[in-house]
Parts: C-alpha cells; structure tokens; sequence
C-alpha cells in the first residue's frame, strides 16, 4: 500500500493532481485545501489514502496528517464516499469539522456538496464521540475562554453531562451572539439549544 509520495507535482486540476516520483506519474485526488497548499512546480509531499476496489485502485492525498485521519473517520460513515469526505474536507478544516459535529451544526455540513440533512444528522449522531480526539484540535474553531457567567455557564454544561469540547462549542456560539457579558442564565439556554441542533 503505498502511505505517502514525494515527488514533483507535474499538474493540479481540479480535484486531484499528478505526482512524478522517479518517472511515473501517480494521479492523486485531493481537497481543495490539499491542492491549494502545493506548489505549482516544483517538490511536495502528500499523505497517501490508498482505497482498492475491485475495479480501480485510487490514491487520495493530504497535505497534513490530520485531514488523512479525517478522511478516514468520514469514510466509515454509511452514505460518505470518498467524494464526499473530500468535499467536506474541501469546505471545512479539521477544527470546523471538530465545533461542527461537536455542536450538531448541521447547517455548516449541508453547504457541502453532495451532503443532504439526513446525512449531516448521520455524521453529526456517529462521529460525535469521536470528534472530540480527533487532530486539529480538541477545542472548537473559534479562540474561547470562558470567564465570568461563560466560565459558569461552562461548569453549568459539563454538570450536565455535556463534554468539555463540546460545551466549549456551544458556549463559544452563545457568547458571539449573545455577547461575553450576557447573563448566566441566558448563556445556560443559548448553550443547550446549541448543544441540542
């Protein structure tokens, strides 16, 4: 199985490239962000995906190892191909990915392609537990440390049952709608509601 590619980068298109290493040229499907951070000429390197199928084998590169390890978890979700996870890998970076499931924000995972309400409620339902530990991060996009009624409010959530991260998530959306001097009970609600989509 091949695990990674260093070569020239001989060609991006869209959605994939081609890597000559020693002479042959490999075709590689990536995200947008993976192809946006190779050079147009010159070296690069990609963490290599190898999917065989009984018809083709493809290579999908990455450009850091956590969005191989993204890749990975989307695909063992019942209706996310390949495609798909490179599409929510395209418009969202492991950290979103992360606040998105940790938080049940379905809205954010319908913006892309290929990915219906039924299926953001299946990614959201089956990688909830896992997103937390996943690279990229496990605190939600969004820089948040609670202080004052959000610290409180944040004690309030994991009391409840809720995990750190994806209080923290939630939190994070309460205070940058309601604002950080919002009253506790304000960011207690706004946090379960969050925490509820």
């Amino acid at each position: 199985m091949i695990a990674r590619l260093r070569g020239i980068v001989d060609g991006i298109e869209d959605g994939r490239c081609i890597m000559d290493v020693g002479g042959v040229g490999y075709l590689v499907f990536c995200s947008s962000r993976t192809l946006g951070a190779l050079p147009n000429a010159g070296v690069a390197t990609l963490l290599i995906e190898t999917q065989v199928r009984e018809d083709a084998i493809a290579l999908y590169g990455f450009a850091t190892s956590a969005e191989r390890e993204w890749f990975r978890l989307l695909t063992t979700v019942q209706g996310v191909g390949a495609k798909v996870a490179l599409a929510l890998l395209s418009a969202l970076s492991p950290d979103q990915l992360i606040a998105a499931i940790a938080t049940g924000d379905k809205a954010a995972l319908t913006r892309t392609p290929g990915v219906g309400p039924k299926l953001a409620i299946r990614i959201c339902t089956e990688l909830r537990e896992k997103a937390g530990v996943m690279p990229g991060g496990t605190t939600p996009a969004v820089s948040f440390a609670p202080k004052g009624n959000a610290a409180d409010a944040l004690s309030a959530l994991t009391n409840l049952g809720y995990r750190r991260a994806e209080a923290e998530a939630a939190l994070a959306r309460a205070t940058e709608e309601h604002g950080e001097a919002a009253a506790l009970d304000v960011l207690i609600r706004a946090g379960l509601k969050a925490l509820a989509k």
